[in-house]
């Protein structure tokens, strides 16, 4: 990226450069994000530093406006001990005096899984205890049993949530739907989607990816599955092999997958996953070592279908002539990945 691209990017507060770079101020000693809302500085007082631990090296404070220390989409740790609270007991009932008492303003954490999660906070609560209510029911237990033991206090209450998503519980077992978990994970890129089925990873894509509603549906049709949110051992390990990927020990996944489509779009997806780590493969070679060196097109369209971002690396495909093509998470995301790997992969080879 060059200095002009990365100043473009302050004066437009662009959340795509996110996580990618720091903007260091030589007059005042600070750095901040890309995103920052106070004064920009001129030119000729910044220079741009790739990570916050190179930044204080060269003796940058942290904004106090921006606070580029902290991850600008990470889970507030008080969310987040709410949230492993609820899923280590998802039947329990926390509501809005309850988070009073935990110095958690309940307005505060309705517009916070509004924005996240797409749902209240409540209907986070409710999402999970219908879960398991399920899980139960699939399991042999009675409707009212599974309903009054994972926390709702009335059936008609029971009834309406079910409904909404599975149908009528009292025909449920005829129409079995497989659940899929789902989590939101916060990396050095932004936040993630994970979701996982029994057979594996399924989805792990950025939070604002345009098509994530799409993918969403099509995964719920392709499986005959439901997506609530809950625990999985998938996205589990999922967590601790990103954490591994982004601290540079990991340059290969072994995470299980489950990725439903044609034969086609399999076929190229398991061509993505022999691109080694640290290098890239064009659309077109990619065409060829499918047998098909005219399928250039279909492969592009192919590569962008996956669902599954930085474990099927789709961002280590660019154009012929080397120029980045579209990436789902974005080109700067893309770029920062690819450079991250090639310095990463550099370093790891020195005698």
């Amino acid at each position: 990226m060059s200095f002009e691209e990365k100043y473009q990017a302050i004066i437009e507060k662009d959340s795509l450069y996110e996580g990618l770079f720091f903007t260091c101020v030589k007059t005042t000693g600070i750095f901040c994000r890309p995103v920052c809302t106070a004064r920009k500085p001129k030119p000729e007082n910044v220079e741009f530093v790739d990570d916050a631990k190179n930044t204080l090296a060269k003796g940058y404070r942290p904004c106090k406006v921006c606070k580029p220390m902290n991850s600008k989409d990470e889970t507030p740790e008080r969310i987040k001990n709410l949230m492993d609270e609820l899923l280590q007991n998802p039947f329990s009932r926390i509501k809005d005096y309850h988070l009073r008492e935990r110095g958690i303003e309940p307005a505060f954490l309705r517009r916070w899984f509004k924005k996240n999660y797409q749902m209240t906070f409540h209907a986070y609560q409710r999402m999970l205890r219908i879960n398991l209510a399920y899980q139960d029911i699939q399991n042999g237990k009675s409707v009212t049993d599974a309903a009054f033991s994972n926390g709702f206090e009335s059936m008609s209450g029971f009834n309406e949530s079910f409904k909404g998503i599975f149908g009528d519980p009292a025909t449920i077992s005829s129409k079995k739907k497989m659940v899929l978990q789902i989590e939101r994970l916060d990396t050095p890129l932004g936040p993630m989607y994970a979701c996982a089925s029994d057979r594996g990873l399924c989805l792990l894509e950025f939070t604002e990816r345009r098509m994530l509603e799409r993918e969403f549906k099509d995964l719920q049709k392709r499986l005959n599955a439901v997506i609530l949110p809950g625990k999985h051992p998938v996205i589990e390990q999922v967590k601790k092999e990103l954490n591994e990927y982004f601290r540079g020990e990991r340059t290969s996944f072994d995470i299980k997958l489950d990725t439903p489509g044609t034969d086609f779009q399999n076929k190229v997806w398991n061509q993505l996953l022999k691109i080694p780590y640290g290098e890239t493969r064009s659309y077109k070679k990619q065409a060829e070592m499918l047998g098909n060196p005219d399928a250039v097109r279909a492969v592009a369209r192919a590569n962008g279908m996956n669902r599954i971002a930085i474990i099927i690396p789709c961002h280590r495909v660019i154009g012929e002539n080397g120029e980045l093509k579209g990436y789902a998470g974005g080109l700067p995301r893309k770029r920062w990945l690819l450079d991250f790997e090639y310095m990463n992969n550099s370093v790891s080879k020195k005698p």
